[in-house]
């Protein structure tokens, strides 16, 4: 008896200290993240031509109808031409006829608004590195977004591009059935597929998987556009909408398979994954959600996949709930 205690006092100190260090290493990361930041902004700003000096630093602006990009539609990214950050996708373009560049949204993050000196427009500049790039507008009704971006050709560089700029996530939290109904309601999400990941058999059989003797967790892969959403909102919704503090289930659903588990398949998405653990900590929730390195995926069958869009209903142990 009391060496079970023990075991039990031992495991809770393990996790207490556990806790300690990755918040004091999530510290230590933002820290030398924005140091690191201050000093690239400043290291990757680079040399303008007298005339994009003028446009970019002095908020001056190039003749309409004479900038590179005013009619240019190819599939690719805008970037900032002082310090290459990424502004604007080929998505976000379409003509206005007012003799610049439009766009009707930005790569979330990307661009500052700010009052004009001039008292009656809003500036648009660079997050990043504070270039000029124009002026927004609204209620003009180019396009269901209601939005322009009216940009210097000058202040942007275009990198063309064969593919969309689309990136990959894969969570656990429980039936993926109820996993799915939720990031298919989700802006940006491109297509989700339902499997199973983190285990030790190749393309294993939901039989298999709910046997308990496969390692893996009933899992979603999920590809999202870049420009529309990003990791950090997906891993949000993730933990919102479930129950992270339960160990293999979720409410009725009993077993491995039904573990809370985000397998990164980067260095920034396990930094995300991590900083979102103590975020949810310190505020008093004991989250026993596994971050691992992601593997392989194997999807799993037809019949499991857009479950609740077939079925017509809505999950029965997976409820959105704020946490953060």
């Amino acid at each position: 008896m009391f060496t079970g205690i023990i075991s039990q006092n031992i495991k809770r100190l393990m996790k207490l200290l556990y806790i300690i260090l990755l918040t004091w290493l999530v510290s230590c990361s933002a820290k030398t993240q924005d140091l690191q930041t201050i000093s690239s902004d400043t290291m990757k700003l680079r040399t303008l031509t007298e005339f994009e000096s003028y446009v970019i630093r002095d908020k001056g602006t190039e003749r309409p109808f004479t900038g590179e990009y005013t009619d240019m539609f190819d599939e690719g990214v805008y970037a900032c031409k002082q310090c290459g950050t990424h502004l604007y996708t080929s998505n976000h373009k379409f003509h206005s006829g007012c003799g610049w560049p439009a766009f009707d949204d930005e790569i979330p993050g990307a661009v500052t608004r700010i009052p004009d000196v001039d008292g009656s427009r809003i500036e648009i500049i660079c997050s990043t590195c504070k270039g000029h790039l124009g002026h927004v507008f609204t209620g003009e009704g180019f396009t269901q977004k209601n939005v322009r971006h009216c940009v210097n050709s000058v202040s942007l560089e275009f990198i063309p591009t064969t593919e969309k700029l689309y990136d990959t996530a894969y969570f656990a939290n429980g039936c993926f059935w109820g996993t799915q109904y939720w990031f298919n309601k989700t802006e940006g999400v491109i297509k989700t597929t339902v499997g199973y990941s983190g285990g030790n058999i190749e393309n294993p059989t939901y039989e298999q998987v709910c046997s308990g003797n496969t390692g893996h967790a009933e899992c979603i892969e999920v590809i999202y556009d870049t420009s529309k959403t990003d990791f950090k909102t997906l891993a949000k919704l993730f933990f919102n909408t479930h129950d992270p503090t339960q160990i293999n289930r979720q409410g009725p659903d009993i077993g491995e398979q039904y573990r809370s588990e985000i397998f990164y398949t980067s260095a920034k998405q396990k930094q995300i994954a991590d900083e979102l653990f103590v975020e949810l900590y310190k505020k008093g929730i004991d989250v026993a959600t596994e971050i691992t390195p992601f593997a392989k995926f194997y999807p799993a069958e037809e019949y499991h996949q857009q479950y609740y869009e077939k079925k017509q209903g809505i999950p029965y142990c997976h409820v959105f709930r704020e946490k953060f």
